[in-house]
């Protein structure tokens, strides 16, 4: 009975802090559900410092890496619903794995409430200039159909864009590629070192430094229209392959139940943030295009991502490994 009483007080708190606007009142803390380096650290580390200056409390970033973003998913998924324990989650935990995975740890669609919609953020085919000697994507395209099977493409993961873009080259150019799945940006390594793998459909973050040091060679980005941060390079859709459009992106959600008020807080206030002149130029800097959202309007574009992913994991016939 006193158990019951004092959670009873306990929530009554919460409540009483959220329709006070006294939220946060301690530190919040978010995880990524991917390796420290990456395009999802990188976005997160970028806007922490400027809503801890909002919010008068410190963020705490916590890499919870696996099973393609599942784990970090997950822990949030499950955690108290009270604003203080948050997930940075990208198109594959938040959309993708729902029809990657035989079975999932969480539903996307119930379990999570979702905040904004953070940034958009193409990715890029690069690779070693050592390794591949294609110059731009005609070249890279005539490698792979020459030798059927011998290239191999290195990714975040499982579910991740970067696997699924390799995944819909070879659905639309009918070009046989096999895909190598690492945990996290570590992929990338390997890339430029040349070895194991030869290319990747890496996000711009996390490669835009080493183009511009020429350690890396892009040839083309996976969206629609050209990405502002490398306006030179082409896309895919443009280079021969109509319509190809593989994106990630990246936004912030809490678990189901936290209250409303705190949610369009924080939607808010990343709005504001990524609205600061500074701000926007330093995530199309990185390769990253800012958005902000509202939480309904995220809701609604993690269900349209979810049912469009859906269809490519189906027609594919992609698995997580």
């Amino acid at each position: 009975m006193h158990r019951l009483v004092a959670a009873i007080i306990l929530l009554a708190g919460w409540a009483s802090a959220s329709a006070q606007g006294q939220w946060p009142v301690r530190e919040v803390k978010i995880v990524i559900g991917f390796s420290a380096g990456g395009t999802t650290d990188i976005i997160t580390r970028s806007l922490a410092p400027e809503l801890t200056k909002l919010w008068g409390q410190a963020i705490v970033i916590e890499n919870r890496t696996g099973a393609g973003g599942n784990i970090g998913a997950d822990l949030v998924a499950k955690a108290r619903p009270d604003g203080y324990t948050l997930f940075m989650g990208s198109v594959g935990p938040l959309a993708v794995n729902a029809s990657l995975y035989k079975a999932m740890p969480y539903d996307n669609l119930k379990d999570l409430q979702p905040i904004s919609l953070v940034a958009d953020v193409p990715n890029m085919l690069v690779f070693n200039p050592r390794t591949l000697p294609a110059a731009n994507f005609r070249e890279f395209m005539g490698l792979l159909k020459a030798s059927p099977g011998k290239y191999f493409y290195g990714s975040t993961g499982s579910g991740t864009s970067s696997h699924l873009s390799g995944e819909l080259l070879q659905l639309q150019s009918g070009v046989a590629i096999t895909h190598v799945p690492y945990k996290g940006a570590v992929a990338l390594n390997d890339v430029l070192a040349g070895e194991s793998v030869h290319f990747m459909f890496a996000t711009i973050p996390s490669a835009i430094q080493h183009v511009r040091a020429g350690k890396l060679r892009a040839i083309a980005v996976t969206s629609l229209k050209r990405s502002a941060s490398v306006p030179d390079v082409p896309t895919i859709a443009e280079s021969g392959i109509p319509g190809f459009d593989a994106s990630s992106w990246f936004g912030l959600v809490g678990p189901a139940g936290m209250p409303r008020d705190i949610a369009n807080k924080i939607a808010a206030d990343i709005a504001r943030v990524l609205k600061q002149p500074e701000m926007h130029e330093r995530f199309v800097a990185q390769g990253s295009d800012p958005v902000g959202s509202t939480p309904e309007e995220f809701a609604q574009y993690i269900r349209s991502e979810t049912a469009k992913w859906a269809r490519l994991v189906k027609a594919s016939g992609a698995k997580a490994e």
